[in-house]
Protein backbone atom coordinates (compact mmCIF):
# COMPACT_ATOMS: atom_id res chain seq x y z
CA UNK A 1 0.00 0.00 0.00
CA UNK A 2 1.52 3.68 -1.06
CA UNK A 3 2.53 5.41 1.87
CA UNK A 4 -0.58 8.20 2.33
CA UNK A 5 0.82 11.93 2.48
CA UNK A 6 1.05 13.28 6.20
CA UNK A 7 1.21 17.46 7.72
CA UNK A 8 4.94 17.88 8.27
CA UNK A 9 4.76 17.98 12.18
CA UNK A 10 3.52 14.30 12.62
CA UNK A 11 5.12 12.17 14.98
CA UNK A 12 4.73 8.39 15.23
CA UNK A 13 5.16 7.10 18.63
CA UNK A 14 5.83 3.10 18.19
CA UNK A 15 4.62 1.88 21.93
CA UNK A 16 1.75 3.23 24.53
CA UNK A 17 3.55 2.57 27.24
CA UNK A 18 4.14 4.88 30.53
CA UNK A 19 7.19 7.18 28.88
CA UNK A 20 5.20 6.90 25.15
CA UNK A 21 2.16 8.40 26.10
CA UNK A 22 3.88 10.85 28.46
CA UNK A 23 5.33 11.88 25.25
CA UNK A 24 2.53 11.99 23.23
CA UNK A 25 0.29 14.00 26.06
CA UNK A 26 3.26 16.93 26.07
CA UNK A 27 3.85 17.02 22.68
CA UNK A 28 -0.51 17.50 22.31
CA UNK A 29 -0.67 20.15 25.28
CA UNK A 30 2.09 22.30 23.73
CA UNK A 31 0.78 22.27 20.47
CA UNK A 32 -2.56 21.14 20.08
CA UNK A 33 -3.94 20.41 16.69
CA UNK A 34 -0.84 22.14 15.15
CA UNK A 35 0.95 18.59 15.27
CA UNK A 36 -0.48 15.20 15.18
CA UNK A 37 0.47 12.51 17.49
CA UNK A 38 -0.41 8.46 16.51
CA UNK A 39 0.79 6.23 19.63
CA UNK A 40 0.76 2.73 18.12
CA UNK A 41 0.79 -0.47 20.45
CA UNK A 42 -1.84 -3.59 19.95
CA UNK A 43 -2.91 -3.18 24.20
CA UNK A 44 -5.06 -0.76 22.95
CA UNK A 45 -7.28 -3.48 21.44
CA UNK A 46 -6.50 -5.94 24.54
CA UNK A 47 -8.66 -5.38 27.70
CA UNK A 48 -6.03 -4.73 30.58
CA UNK A 49 -5.46 -7.41 33.25
CA UNK A 50 -4.13 -6.46 36.58
CA UNK A 51 -1.29 -4.98 36.71
CA UNK A 52 1.00 -6.11 39.63
CA UNK A 53 3.59 -3.74 39.52
CA UNK A 54 3.49 -0.12 41.49
CA UNK A 55 5.96 2.41 40.81
CA UNK A 56 8.06 4.66 42.95
CA UNK A 57 7.23 7.93 41.27
CA UNK A 58 9.76 10.34 41.83
CA UNK A 59 9.01 14.29 42.98
CA UNK A 60 10.25 15.38 39.87
CA UNK A 61 8.17 12.72 37.66
CA UNK A 62 4.72 13.68 39.76
CA UNK A 63 5.79 17.69 39.30
CA UNK A 64 6.16 16.77 35.20
CA UNK A 65 2.58 14.65 35.29
CA UNK A 66 0.64 17.36 37.39
CA UNK A 67 1.76 19.53 34.49
CA UNK A 68 0.59 17.24 32.14
CA UNK A 69 -2.58 17.45 34.41
CA UNK A 70 -2.09 13.66 34.95
CA UNK A 71 -1.30 13.88 38.24
CA UNK A 72 -5.31 14.58 39.38
CA UNK A 73 -6.59 11.34 38.63
CA UNK A 74 -4.24 9.09 40.51
CA UNK A 75 -3.44 11.51 43.54
CA UNK A 76 -5.75 10.25 45.50
CA UNK A 77 -4.70 6.35 45.10
CA UNK A 78 -0.81 7.78 45.52
CA UNK A 79 0.89 6.94 48.85
CA UNK A 80 3.48 9.61 49.69
CA UNK A 81 6.87 7.91 51.02
CA UNK A 82 7.30 10.12 53.83
CA UNK A 83 10.56 7.88 55.60
CA UNK A 84 13.04 5.15 53.81
CA UNK A 85 14.82 2.94 55.76
CA UNK A 86 17.62 0.46 54.58
CA UNK A 87 18.95 -2.56 56.52
CA UNK A 88 21.94 -4.91 55.57
CA UNK A 89 21.37 -8.61 57.10
CA UNK A 90 21.49 -12.29 56.57
CA UNK A 91 18.37 -13.78 56.34
CA UNK A 92 18.49 -16.08 59.12
CA UNK A 93 19.87 -12.94 61.34
CA UNK A 94 17.43 -12.88 64.28
CA UNK A 95 17.76 -8.73 64.51
CA UNK A 96 18.08 -6.71 61.50
CA UNK A 97 19.93 -3.57 62.21
CA UNK A 98 19.39 -0.31 60.72
CA UNK A 99 22.27 1.44 58.57
CA UNK A 100 20.29 4.48 57.09
CA UNK A 101 17.44 6.40 57.16
CA UNK A 102 16.17 8.89 55.47
CA UNK A 103 13.43 11.23 55.65
CA UNK A 104 10.97 11.77 52.89
CA UNK A 105 10.43 15.62 52.00
CA UNK A 106 12.90 17.35 49.01
CA UNK A 107 10.52 20.52 50.18
CA UNK A 108 8.30 21.46 53.49
CA UNK A 109 5.67 19.45 52.22
CA UNK A 110 6.50 17.56 49.68
CA UNK A 111 7.83 13.93 49.59
CA UNK A 112 10.44 12.58 47.74
CA UNK A 113 8.39 9.83 45.79
CA UNK A 114 5.04 8.19 46.01
CA UNK A 115 4.00 5.04 45.25
CA UNK A 116 1.38 5.06 42.43
CA UNK A 117 0.04 1.57 41.53
CA UNK A 118 0.57 0.53 37.91
CA UNK A 119 -2.78 -0.16 36.21
CA UNK A 120 -4.41 3.51 37.57
CA UNK A 121 -1.07 5.09 36.03
CA UNK A 122 -1.66 3.39 32.60
CA UNK A 123 -5.32 4.24 32.78
CA UNK A 124 -4.68 7.56 33.58
CA UNK A 125 -1.75 8.74 30.82
CA UNK A 126 -3.83 6.88 28.05
CA UNK A 127 -7.11 8.85 29.39
CA UNK A 128 -5.26 12.09 29.13
CA UNK A 129 -3.30 11.16 25.72
CA UNK A 130 -6.83 10.65 24.07
CA UNK A 131 -8.43 14.18 25.92
CA UNK A 132 -5.12 15.63 24.05
CA UNK A 133 -6.55 14.68 20.77
CA UNK A 134 -3.50 11.82 20.26
CA UNK A 135 -4.03 8.60 18.34
CA UNK A 136 -4.41 5.74 19.93
CA UNK A 137 -4.10 2.84 16.98
CA UNK A 138 -4.01 -0.90 18.15
CA UNK A 139 -2.09 -1.87 15.33
CA UNK A 140 1.41 -2.58 15.84
CA UNK A 141 4.90 -0.53 13.96
CA UNK A 142 6.68 -3.26 11.90
CA UNK A 143 9.46 -0.85 10.51
CA UNK A 144 10.49 2.45 9.88
CA UNK A 145 12.14 3.38 6.62
CA UNK A 146 14.00 7.14 7.01
CA UNK A 147 13.56 8.94 3.52
CA UNK A 148 13.87 12.36 2.33
CA UNK A 149 12.40 14.91 4.45
CA UNK A 150 10.68 12.33 6.21
CA UNK A 151 10.21 8.49 7.53
CA UNK A 152 7.35 6.31 6.46
CA UNK A 153 5.83 3.40 9.64
CA UNK A 154 4.89 0.17 8.45
CA UNK A 155 1.97 -1.05 10.24
CA UNK A 156 1.20 -4.98 10.96
CA UNK A 157 -2.19 -4.53 9.12
CA UNK A 158 -0.30 -3.11 5.99
CA UNK A 159 -0.80 0.52 6.07
CA UNK A 160 2.00 2.94 5.73
CA UNK A 161 2.32 6.73 7.70
CA UNK A 162 4.41 9.10 6.77
CA UNK A 163 5.56 11.04 9.10
CA UNK A 164 8.70 13.64 10.68
CA UNK A 165 9.81 11.32 13.72
CA UNK A 166 9.01 7.57 14.77
CA UNK A 167 9.56 7.14 18.52
CA UNK A 168 10.73 3.45 19.68
CA UNK A 169 9.70 3.09 22.80
CA UNK A 170 9.17 -0.54 22.18
CA UNK A 171 10.92 -2.23 24.84
CA UNK A 172 14.26 -3.38 25.30
CA UNK A 173 13.91 -5.64 22.86
CA UNK A 174 12.95 -2.86 20.58
CA UNK A 175 12.76 -4.07 16.49
CA UNK A 176 12.86 -0.92 15.79
CA UNK A 177 16.03 0.19 17.07
CA UNK A 178 17.53 -3.42 16.03
CA UNK A 179 16.66 -2.61 12.35
CA UNK A 180 18.27 0.91 12.73
CA UNK A 181 21.16 -0.98 13.66
CA UNK A 182 22.12 0.72 16.71
CA UNK A 183 23.51 -1.81 19.01
CA UNK A 184 22.98 -2.46 22.64
CA UNK A 185 25.62 -2.62 25.19
CA UNK A 186 24.22 -4.59 28.62
CA UNK A 187 23.85 -8.02 30.03
CA UNK A 188 21.80 -10.47 31.91
CA UNK A 189 21.65 -10.75 36.09
CA UNK A 190 21.97 -13.98 37.60
CA UNK A 191 18.25 -12.98 39.87
CA UNK A 192 14.66 -12.22 38.64
CA UNK A 193 12.35 -9.94 39.99
CA UNK A 194 9.86 -11.04 42.11
CA UNK A 195 6.55 -8.23 42.84
CA UNK A 196 3.63 -8.81 44.57
CA UNK A 197 0.73 -6.88 46.49
CA UNK A 198 0.84 -7.62 50.20
CA UNK A 199 -1.62 -6.65 52.85
CA UNK A 200 -0.69 -5.96 56.73
CA UNK A 201 -1.99 -5.42 60.16
CA UNK A 202 -0.70 -2.40 61.35
CA UNK A 203 0.09 1.06 59.10
CA UNK A 204 3.26 1.23 57.47
CA UNK A 205 3.01 5.08 58.18
CA UNK A 206 4.33 5.48 54.70
CA UNK A 207 7.15 4.13 55.25
CA UNK A 208 9.81 2.30 52.46
CA UNK A 209 12.60 -0.18 53.73
CA UNK A 210 15.01 -1.71 51.74
CA UNK A 211 16.32 -5.21 53.02
CA UNK A 212 19.90 -6.48 51.74
CA UNK A 213 20.08 -9.77 51.50
CA UNK A 214 22.68 -12.17 49.88
CA UNK A 215 20.33 -12.93 47.02
CA UNK A 216 19.55 -9.50 46.50
CA UNK A 217 17.27 -6.40 47.81
CA UNK A 218 13.68 -7.19 49.64
CA UNK A 219 12.00 -4.18 49.26
CA UNK A 220 9.06 -2.90 51.01
CA UNK A 221 6.94 0.09 49.08
CA UNK A 222 4.19 1.62 50.91
CA UNK A 223 0.67 1.61 49.14
CA UNK A 224 -2.67 3.20 50.04
CA UNK A 225 -4.83 1.44 52.42
CA UNK A 226 -7.03 -1.50 51.40
CA UNK A 227 -6.51 -5.16 50.94
CA UNK A 228 -7.96 -7.85 53.75
CA UNK A 229 -5.86 -6.66 56.70
CA UNK A 230 -6.83 -2.63 55.83
CA UNK A 231 -3.04 -1.83 55.14
CA UNK A 232 -1.02 -2.27 51.51
CA UNK A 233 2.65 -2.86 50.40
CA UNK A 234 4.16 -3.72 47.70
CA UNK A 235 7.30 -5.40 47.88
CA UNK A 236 9.74 -5.84 45.09
CA UNK A 237 11.76 -8.59 45.88
CA UNK A 238 15.10 -9.44 43.47
CA UNK A 239 16.32 -13.52 44.36
CA UNK A 240 19.12 -15.66 42.40
CA UNK A 241 17.31 -16.61 39.54
CA UNK A 242 18.12 -20.29 40.10
CA UNK A 243 16.08 -20.10 43.01
CA UNK A 244 13.00 -18.89 41.85
CA UNK A 245 10.77 -21.83 40.28
CA UNK A 246 10.99 -23.57 43.69
CA UNK A 247 9.62 -20.02 45.61
CA UNK A 248 6.71 -19.96 42.45
CA UNK A 249 5.86 -23.45 42.30
CA UNK A 250 3.95 -24.09 45.62
CA UNK A 251 1.16 -23.21 46.83
CA UNK A 252 -0.11 -19.63 48.46
CA UNK A 253 0.38 -20.57 51.76
CA UNK A 254 4.28 -21.78 51.14
CA UNK A 255 4.74 -18.64 48.88
CA UNK A 256 3.15 -16.43 51.85
CA UNK A 257 5.88 -17.94 54.02
CA UNK A 258 8.99 -16.94 52.40
CA UNK A 259 7.64 -14.10 52.17
CA UNK A 260 6.83 -13.67 55.72
CA UNK A 261 10.71 -15.04 56.55
CA UNK A 262 12.08 -11.58 54.15
CA UNK A 263 9.00 -8.97 54.97
CA UNK A 264 9.21 -9.46 59.24
CA UNK A 265 6.63 -9.65 61.46
CA UNK A 266 6.99 -5.44 62.20
CA UNK A 267 3.60 -4.81 60.66
CA UNK A 268 2.08 -7.75 62.12
CA UNK A 269 -0.30 -10.89 59.92
CA UNK A 270 0.58 -10.74 56.58
CA UNK A 271 -1.69 -11.84 53.60
CA UNK A 272 -0.63 -12.23 49.61
CA UNK A 273 -2.99 -9.79 47.97
CA UNK A 274 -1.28 -10.71 44.74
CA UNK A 275 0.16 -13.84 43.29
CA UNK A 276 4.17 -13.99 43.12
CA UNK A 277 5.03 -12.42 39.72
CA UNK A 278 8.63 -13.06 38.38
CA UNK A 279 10.74 -11.31 35.65
CA UNK A 280 14.41 -11.70 34.68
CA UNK A 281 16.43 -8.92 35.52
CA UNK A 282 18.98 -6.65 33.01
CA UNK A 283 21.27 -4.11 31.97
CA UNK A 284 21.68 -2.39 29.04
CA UNK A 285 21.78 0.84 26.98
CA UNK A 286 22.20 1.62 23.98
CA UNK A 287 24.86 3.15 22.04
CA UNK A 288 22.99 5.95 20.66
CA UNK A 289 19.77 7.24 21.08
CA UNK A 290 18.76 8.00 17.68
CA UNK A 291 19.38 7.42 14.18
CA UNK A 292 17.86 8.95 11.22
CA UNK A 293 14.42 10.38 12.38
CA UNK A 294 14.18 8.06 14.82
CA UNK A 295 14.09 8.38 18.24
CA UNK A 296 14.67 5.51 21.28
CA UNK A 297 12.61 6.04 24.33
CA UNK A 298 12.20 4.05 27.51
CA UNK A 299 13.22 0.25 28.13
CA UNK A 300 14.34 0.76 24.29
CA UNK A 301 17.27 2.98 25.09
CA UNK A 302 18.17 1.76 29.00
CA UNK A 303 17.17 -0.56 31.04
CA UNK A 304 18.83 -0.86 34.54
CA UNK A 305 18.08 -2.62 37.98
CA UNK A 306 15.59 -2.08 39.97
CA UNK A 307 16.99 -1.55 43.18
CA UNK A 308 17.13 1.70 43.29
CA UNK A 309 13.51 1.91 41.95
CA UNK A 310 14.28 4.65 38.76
CA UNK A 311 13.90 2.67 35.57
CA UNK A 312 10.06 4.26 35.31
CA UNK A 313 11.84 7.91 36.27
CA UNK A 314 14.08 7.27 34.18
CA UNK A 315 11.31 7.00 31.46
CA UNK A 316 9.94 10.11 32.28
CA UNK A 317 12.72 12.29 32.60
CA UNK A 318 13.55 10.92 28.88
CA UNK A 319 9.98 11.77 27.50
CA UNK A 320 10.41 14.79 29.03
CA UNK A 321 13.96 15.77 27.69
CA UNK A 322 12.30 14.26 24.09
CA UNK A 323 9.69 16.63 24.63
CA UNK A 324 11.53 19.87 25.30
CA UNK A 325 13.93 18.94 22.50
CA UNK A 326 10.92 18.74 19.44
CA UNK A 327 9.65 21.63 20.88
CA UNK A 328 12.29 23.81 21.03
CA UNK A 329 12.95 22.96 17.36
CA UNK A 330 9.61 23.24 16.08
CA UNK A 331 8.90 26.57 17.96
CA UNK A 332 12.29 27.59 15.52
CA UNK A 333 10.51 26.43 12.58
CA UNK A 334 12.67 23.57 12.97
CA UNK A 335 12.15 19.77 11.20
CA UNK A 336 11.05 17.91 14.62
CA UNK A 337 12.74 14.55 12.66
CA UNK A 338 15.82 16.80 11.89
CA UNK A 339 19.57 16.37 13.58
CA UNK A 340 19.46 19.53 15.50
CA UNK A 341 16.54 17.98 18.08
CA UNK A 342 17.44 14.32 17.94
CA UNK A 343 21.09 15.67 19.10
CA UNK A 344 19.61 17.81 21.52
CA UNK A 345 18.26 15.00 23.17
CA UNK A 346 21.54 12.85 23.38
CA UNK A 347 22.93 15.38 24.89
CA UNK A 348 20.42 16.14 27.34
CA UNK A 349 20.19 12.42 28.85
CA UNK A 350 23.80 10.66 27.71
CA UNK A 351 25.44 11.01 30.54
CA UNK A 352 22.89 10.91 33.35
CA UNK A 353 21.98 7.81 32.29
CA UNK A 354 24.89 5.78 32.19
CA UNK A 355 25.49 7.45 35.62
CA UNK A 356 22.26 5.85 36.76
CA UNK A 357 22.90 2.79 34.92
CA UNK A 358 26.62 2.33 36.46
CA UNK A 359 25.21 3.16 39.60
CA UNK A 360 22.56 0.57 40.02
CA UNK A 361 24.84 -1.84 38.74
CA UNK A 362 27.38 -0.88 40.91
CA UNK A 363 25.16 -0.91 44.29
CA UNK A 364 23.52 -4.42 42.81
CA UNK A 365 26.88 -6.10 42.99
CA UNK A 366 27.99 -4.62 46.24
CA UNK A 367 24.94 -5.35 48.26
CA UNK A 368 24.20 -8.61 46.89
CA UNK A 369 27.29 -10.59 48.29
CA UNK A 370 27.60 -12.47 51.32
CA UNK A 371 31.76 -11.77 51.71
CA UNK A 372 32.25 -10.82 54.62
CA UNK A 373 35.02 -8.11 54.11
CA UNK A 374 32.76 -6.63 51.55
CA UNK A 375 29.45 -6.64 54.16
CA UNK A 376 31.58 -4.49 56.72
CA UNK A 377 32.97 -2.10 54.67
CA UNK A 378 29.69 -1.59 52.66
CA UNK A 379 27.78 -1.17 56.24
CA UNK A 380 30.52 1.42 57.93
CA UNK A 381 29.86 3.67 54.72
CA UNK A 382 26.16 3.27 55.12
CA UNK A 383 26.81 4.49 58.90
CA UNK A 384 29.09 6.81 58.06
CA UNK A 385 26.21 8.25 55.42
CA UNK A 386 23.62 8.23 57.99
CA UNK A 387 25.58 10.27 60.33
CA UNK A 388 26.31 13.20 57.48
CA UNK A 389 22.82 15.78 56.94
CA UNK A 390 24.49 16.98 53.86
CA UNK A 391 25.23 13.79 52.20
CA UNK A 392 21.87 12.43 53.10
CA UNK A 393 20.06 15.62 51.37
CA UNK A 394 22.34 14.96 48.15
CA UNK A 395 20.77 11.21 48.07
CA UNK A 396 17.35 12.26 49.00
CA UNK A 397 17.47 15.27 45.95
CA UNK A 398 19.13 11.99 43.48
CA UNK A 399 16.49 9.89 44.47
CA UNK A 400 13.55 12.95 43.39
CA UNK A 401 15.06 13.43 40.27
CA UNK A 402 15.99 17.08 41.13
CA UNK A 403 19.32 17.04 41.30
CA UNK A 404 21.63 18.92 38.41
CA UNK A 405 19.56 20.08 35.10
CA UNK A 406 16.39 19.06 34.80
CA UNK A 407 13.78 19.52 31.69
CA UNK A 408 11.69 21.94 32.24
CA UNK A 409 8.27 19.46 32.49
CA UNK A 410 10.41 17.96 35.38
CA UNK A 411 10.90 21.23 37.04
CA UNK A 412 7.00 21.63 36.93
CA UNK A 413 7.40 24.22 34.53
CA UNK A 414 5.51 24.64 31.00
CA UNK A 415 7.13 23.39 27.63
Amino acid sequence: MAAQARPHREIIVAGGGLPGLSLAVALRRAFGEAVRITVCDPAFARAGGPDLRAYAVAAGGRRMLERLGVWPAVAAGAQPIREMVITDSRLSDPVRPTFLTFAGEVEEGEPFAHMVEGGALLGALRAAAAEAGAILDPTPVRAAVPESGAITARLADGRSLRASLVVAADGARSRLREAAGISWIGWSYPQSGIVATVSHERDHEGRAVEHFLPSGPFAILPLSPGGSLGHRSSIVWTERQADVPALLGGDREDALREVERRFGLTLGALALETPLAAYPLSFGIARRFGAPRLALLGDAAHVVHPIAGQGLNLGLKSAAALAEALTDAMRLGLDPGGPDALQAYERSRRADTLAMGAATDGLNRLFSTDVLPVRLVRDFGLGLVDRLPALKRLFIQEAAGLRGAQPRLMRGEAL
